[in-house]
């Protein structure tokens, strides 16, 4: 059966050369009906989805990285459309995840085959996000890494060379008081990393996907508290093997506060960072994201 798609696409996809190639390949290849609508960063994105909807969109296609796809998501809660991910970013998390591949043509073969899904997603202090959210040097990573790929261009090698500067700059632990299931507690950490994707966490070695599983939080709290702590924590990562109880504390909890320090905050969301004010409240969406499943998925889909 053909559908009437909407694919949606970061404006600065049609300065690029390769993206704008894959995404007229794969228009062509997602049906006879498929109709395009740029979104400008920072721009209302729940104003694009009404007008996909209003041209007759019987489901949407999110053309971009994890950051585009976030955006694309959280303004399709609740609408009951069903949603597909055509990755052209640069990790990819939330599409690997799904099970479509990271070839742009073959994941459009995949979303044409595909079943609808219901989820929940995470939220914290209002966002979305699929993936994870975090605190911390995380956040500070994203910043250097931005950095980075205006001087280099967005390769994963950049992407893992700005990890090295940032932890190079770091300082000391953030000072945080956890609210959770009744309790209270203060901890020291240079990370607090809300996990969301079970491919994520166990691409890594993480535990905490069997809470992805049952619509809780898999937190992550960093027990490396210098540099070389850090470094060790990463190169343990990098070979998945990281260790629990000695590089991390695991806490799955549906709902977390949590209280920093300072009075502002940077907090990164599915790639994309913002200085909040907190205290910083995660829980779950109450609205249901309709994705579609690929029925043939790629590599390892959870």
């Amino acid at each position: 059966m053909a559908y009437r798609i909407a694919l949606i696409a970061n404006r600065s996809s049609g300065q690029n050369s390769r993206d704008a190639e894959a995404i007229d390949r794969c228009m062509a290849g997602l049906g006879p009906d498929v109709f395009r609508l740029d979104w400008e960063p920072g721009s209302d994105m729940g104003a694009v989805i009404d007008r996909a909807l209003a041209q007759g969109a019987e489901r949407v296609v999110a053309a971009g990285g994890d950051g585009t796809v976030m955006a694309v998501a959280g303004a399709m809660l609740g609408r009951g459309v069903p949603l597909g991910v055509l990755p052209l970013g640069t990790f990819n998390f939330f599409a690997r995840g799904l099970g479509l591949s990271e070839d742009p043509d073959r994941a459009a073969r995949q979303i044409v085959d595909a079943d609808p899904h219901e989820i929940r997603v995470g939220m914290v202090n209002g966002r979305p996000f699929l993936n994870n959210a975090s605190l911390g040097i995380y956040p500070a990573i994203l910043k250097e890494r931005e950095t980075v790929y205006s001087r280099w261009g967005r390769f994963r090698t950049m992407a893992y060379w700005s990890v090295g500067k940032t932890f190079l700059r770091y300082r000391k632990p953030m000072k945080l008081t956890l609210r959770h299931d009744g309790m209270t507690r203060q901890v020291r950490t240079a990370l607090l990393f809300a996990g969301r994707s079970a491919y994520q966490l166990e691409l890594f070695g993480i535990a905490g996907a069997d809470a992805i599983d049952a619509d809780r939080f898999a937190f992550i709290i960093a027990r490396a508290d210098t540099r070389l702590e850090l470094f060790r924590m990463a190169a343990r990562l990098a070979l998945r093997k990281p260790l629990r109880g000695r590089d991390y504390e695991l806490l799955t909890t549906d709902e977390l506060s949590v209280e920093t320090a300072t009075t502002r905050a940077l907090l990164a969301f599915d790639g994309e960072k913002s200085r909040d004010a907190g205290p910083f409240r995660f829980h779950m969406s109450q609205d249901r994201l309709t994705i579609l499943l690929p029925r043939n998925p790629t590599g390892h889909a959870t």
